[in-house]
C-alpha cells in the first residue's frame, strides 16, 4: 500500500479495475488549494511558481482528512470484501497526500529553509499517527485478510496477486495482528521515532554546515586549485567571514579535498571536523538521539516477537535474514583486513621515501594513496578533471549511453518552473518516439541541501492513472566560481551515471499499481540497476562521446582511462573497508535486543558501543574509519526505517552488479539488444516478482559473488557464501 489515491472530492467516479462506487455516497471532504487537484503542467509536474512554504501545513492537514475518509469508506463498505472493492481502492486512496508529500520532501532534502524544517518537525509525528490509524484499523484489516485468505480461489494476474500479498504483509508488519495494548505501544513508538529521526536529519544538516573548516591563512590550503580556494573565499564571505576561507563538509567521513592538501595540520583539521561533527557535546550532538532511536526500534521489534530490529525489518528483503547479510560480508573480512594492512605498509613506505617521520593516519591515507596511485599508474586526478564538465557528462555521456542501450532521446526544456535556479529539466522520449517522462537534474552543493546524492519521483508511473514518471536526480558537486568551468572528478562522473541508473529504473516502470512501480523494490535490490549503469561511464564508445577536454576538445586518451581502471583496483582496503565497516556497524546497532539497546542511554555510551563494535570487526578501523560514524549516519538514523539494517545493500547489490557487468561483457557490451533485455527482465519489473527469479530471468542463472571478489582484488581461498541456498 502507498499514499497514491483517488479523487479528493465527493464523487461516484471510479477508476479502471474497480467495482462501481467504492466511495459512492461516502462523506469524503473536498480539498482546496494548489494540491487539491493534479497539476495542469505537462506530466502533472509540480508548478513551483504556485507553491509556497506556507501552503504545506494546511495541505497536509486536508490531505490526511481526505485520506482517512476514503479509507473509512473502504473499511465500512457493507458488501463482502473483494480485491476490486478493498485492495484496489486502498491502493488508490490518498492521492492528494501523495502530491503534497512528494513535493515537500523533495524540498526539505534539496532546498530547505527554516519554515520547511519547522513544518517537517511538526507534521512528521502526525503523518506517523495517520499511517498507524490506517495500518492498524481492525475493520480494514478484516476485509484485507478476507481477500487474502480467499486468494487460492481467485483468478488474478501476477501483479494483482503481488499487490494483495504486499498489502496484507505490510499491515501484519505494521501490527495488525497485535493485541490492542501492543498496538497502542507501537503507535507511541512510531510517533516518537518519526519525531526523533526528523530532528536527527535537521540537526545533522546544521552540524555539517557549522563544522565546516574555517581557516584564515590561504597558505594552509596549499595544493588546492585556485578555483577551489576562490570558492572557499566566497563561501566565507557568504557566512560573514571576509578574508577567511571555508571548506564545506561532504556527507562522508573522508573528504574529497584531502588528497590535494599539502599542509598536514590542515588535513588533520579537516578530517577531524568531519569525523567529529554531531559528536562534540554541543547543541548539534546527535548521540542521544541515536541511543533513543536504537532503543525504540529494538523495543518495537520485541513487540512483534523478533529478537532485534534487523530481524524485524528484513522480512521483505532479497537477503531475507540478518545472518545471510552478515555472513556475506564477514566472508570477505579476512582478505580485506590483510589488504588494509598491506596497503598501510605501502603508504608508510611512500611517507618514508618522501622524508616523513610519521606513520599514515586517516587524514593522510587518501593523499598518499593518490601519490602511490600516480607513481604506479601515472594517474593524476588533476589531469583527469578537465575532461569531465558536468553538462557534457550528462548530455553526451549519461544520456548518450541511455540512447545506445535503450533508444532514449532527451530534449531540454525551459518552460517548466523549478525549485532552484541550478535545476534543469528534460523531456525523455522512448525508443518509439513517444514521451516516456520528465527528468529534473540538480547537481550542485548548497547549504540548503542535505549531503549525498539521490533519486526520487514527483509523479509515479501507473497504468491505473495513466501517469508517466516525473523523476529527479540530486547530487552535491561543489560549484565552481562564476565563469569557471564546472569540472568534476571521475568519482562524481560515476555518481551521475549511478543516480541516472535509478532514474532509468523509474522511467522504465510498467506497472498498473504505483506501489509496485519502478524503484518500489526491496532495499537490497534497489541499488542494483543504478550500480550496473556505472559501467557505461568507462565504455570506450561512451567515453569517446563525452570525455572531451573543456579547452581543447581533445578526447580523453585511452591510456588515461586504462590507468583509471587499473588504479581502481588499488586502495581497495580503504574503498571497500569504509563501506563494509559502516554496513557492519549498522548491523551491530540493529542486532541489539531491547534490553541491550535500552542500556545504551547516554552520548558517552553511544561512543563506547560504537568503539567496541568497530573493534570487534577484525578490520583496521583506526586507520580506515567507517564511511559514516553513528552520529552522522544519515542513511540509518534519519527516517523511521530508511536503510537501517540495510546499509549492507550497497555491497549486496554490488555483487549483483558485478555479475551483471560480466554478463554484458560476455554478450557484446553496449548494444540495443542487451539494453532491451535488461529493460525487459529487470528495469521494467518494479517490485512485482521474486528478486532471485528476476535476476535469473536476466542472467539465466543465480547470482555469483566471484566477479565482485575479482573486481575488488579479493580473489583467493576465502569462504564464499552460498547465496541462493541461504535466501531461497
Amino acid at each position: 500500500m502507498n499514499d497514491m489515491d483517488m479523487a479528493s472530492a465527493r464523487t461516484s467516479e471510479t477508476l479502471p479495475g474497480t467495482e462501481a462506487g467504492p466511495f459512492l455516497n461516502a462523506d469524503i471532504p473536498t480539498g482546496t488549494g494548489y494540491f487539491a487537484a493534479d497539476s495542469t503542467l505537462p506530466f502533472l509536474a509540480p508548478d513551483f511558481n504556485q507553491i509556497r512554504p506556507a501552503d504545506f501545513r494546511p495541505a497536509f492537514e486536508q490531505a490526511m482528512r481526505i485520506h482517512a475518509a476514503e479509507v473509512a469508506a473502504i473499511a465500512n463498505n457493507p458488501a463482502p470484501a473483494t480485491f476490486a472493492n478493498t485492495i484496489v481502492p486502498l491502493e488508490t486512496s490518498g492521492r492528494m497526500l501523495n502530491r503534497v508529500a512528494s513535493v515537500f520532501y523533495a524540498l526539505t532534502g534539496a532546498n530547505t529553509n527554516d519554515t520547511l524544517d519547522a513544518i517537517d518537525a511538526e507534521i512528521s509525528p502526525k503523518l506517523s499517527a495517520h499511517s498507524d490509524a490506517i495500518q492498524l484499523n481492525p475493520q480494514l484489516f478484516r476485509r484485507v485478510k478476507a481477500v487474502y485468505d480467499n486468494r487460492a480461489a481467485m483468478a488474478m494476474v501476477p501483479e494483482d496477486a503481488k499487490l494483495l500479498e504486499e498489502t496484507y504483509e505490510q499491515m501484519v508488519h505494521a501490527g495488525a495482528m497485535l493485541t490492542e495494548a501492543q498496538k497502542a505501544e507501537v503507535k507511541q513508538i512510531n510517533s516518537r521515532l518519526s519525531t526523533l529521526t526528523t530532528e536527527f536529519s535537521q540537526l545533522l544538516t546544521k552540524a555539517t554546515n557549522e563544522n565546516a573548516l574555517v581557516v584564515d591563512d590561504a597558505s594552509l590550503l596549499a595544493g588546492l586549485s585556485p578555483a577551489t580556494i576562490e570558492a572557499a573565499s566566497k563561501a566565507a564571505a557568504e557566512r560573514g567571514l571576509p578574508g577567511q576561507y571555508v571548506i564545506a563538509l561532504q556527507n562522508t567521513t573522508q573528504q574529497p579535498l584531502l588528497p590535494e592538501m599539502e599542509n598536514r595540520a590542515a588535513r588533520e583539521a579537516l578530517f577531524m571536523a568531519s569525523i567529529n561533527r554531531a559528536n562534540r557535546g554541543d547543541a548539534n550532538d546527535t548521540r542521544a538521539m541515536v541511543a533513543e532511536i536504537a532503543a525504540l526500534r529494538a523495543r518495537k521489534a520485541a513487540l512483534f516477537g523478533q529478537p532485534d530490529w534487523a530481524s524485524y525489518v528484513m522480512y521483505d528483503r532479497m537477503a531475507k535474514t540478518p545472518k545471510t547479510a552478515i555472513d556475506f560480508m564477514e566472508a570477505m573480512v579476512p582478505a580485506l583486513a590483510a589488504t588494509q594492512r598491506r596497503e598501510a605498509e605501502v603508504l608508510n613506505a611512500a611517507i618514508r621515501a618522501e622524508g616523513g617521520n610519521f606513520k599514515v593516519q586517516p587524514w593522510d591515507w587518501d593523499r598518499y594513496a593518490e601519490k602511490v596511485r600516480k607513481a604506479r599508474y601515472d594517474l593524476d586526478e588533476s589531469a583527469v578533471k578537465p575532461y569531465f564538465e558536468v553538462e557534457n557528462v550528462l548530455e553526451n555521456g549519461v544520456f548518450y549511453a541511455a540512447n545506445q542501450l535503450y533508444g532514449l532521446n532527451f530534449e531540454q526544456r525551459t518552460d517548466l518552473p523549478v525549485y532552484h535556479p541550478d535545476v534543469t529539466t528534460y523531456t525523455v522520449f522512448d525508443r518509439d518516439g513517444s514521451e516516456l517522462g520528465l527528468f529534473y537534474f540538480d547537481p550542485y552543493q548548497r547549504d540548503s541541501k542535505r549531503g549525498g546524492a539521490w533519486m526520487s519521483n514527483f509523479v509515479d508511473q501507473s497504468r491505473l492513472y495513466g501517469t508517466k514518471p516525473v523523476i529527479y536526480n540530486v547530487l552535491n558537486i561543489p560549484k565552481a566560481p562564476e565563469g569557471e568551468p564546472q569540472l568534476v572528478s571521475f568519482d562524481n562522473v560515476q555518481t551521475m551515471f549511478h543516480e541516472f541508473g535509478h532514474a532509468l529504473h523509474g522511467f522504465f516502470a510498467d506497472q498498473t499499481y504505483a506501489s509496485l512501480s519502478g524503484t518500489a523494490t526491496a532495499r537490497d535490490f534497489v541499488e542494483y540497476p543504478s550500480q550496473v549503469n556505472e559501467m557505461w561511464a568507462t565504455d570506450p564508445k561512451v567515453l569517446a562521446n563525452y570525455a572531451t577536454h573543456y579547452q581543447t576538445g581533445e578526447t580523453i586518451p585511452a591510456e588515461l582511462i586504462t590507468k583509471i581502471e587499473e588504479a581502481a583496483l588499488f586502495n581497495q582496503g580503504y574503498a571497500l573497508g569504509e563501506t563494509m565497516e559502516a554496513a557492519l556497524l549498522d548491523m551491530k546497532w540493529h542486532s541489539l535486543s531491547a534490553a541491550e539497546a535500552a542500556a545504551i542511554d547516554t552520548p558517552e555510551e553511544v561512543s563506547a558501543f560504537e568503539a567496541r563494535s568497530l573493534g570487534e570487526l577484525g578490520l583496521e578501523t583506526e586507520l580506515v574509519p567507517p564511511r559514516y560514524r553513528s552520529p552522522y549516519f544519515r542513511h540509518i538514523f534519519s527516517s523511521p526505517e530508511g536503510y537501517s539494517a540495510g546499509y549492507y545493500s550497497y555491497l549486496w547489490t554490488e555483487m549483483l552488479d558485478r555479475d551483471s557487468r560480466q554478463w554484458f561483457r560476455n554478450h557484446g557490451g553496449l548494444t540495443r539488444a542487451n539494453g532491451d533485455h535488461f529493460r525487459e527482465t529487470v528495469l521494467s519489473r518494479g517490485g512485482t516478482m521474486d528478486y532471485f527469479r528476476m535476476f535469473e530471468n536476466f542472467a539465466g542463472r543465480q547470482p555469483d559473488v566471484q566477479p565482485m571478489l575479482e573486481a575488488r582484488g579479493l580473489v583467493g581461498n576465502d569462504p564464499k557464501p552460498n547465496l541462493a541456498d541461504e535466501t531461497g
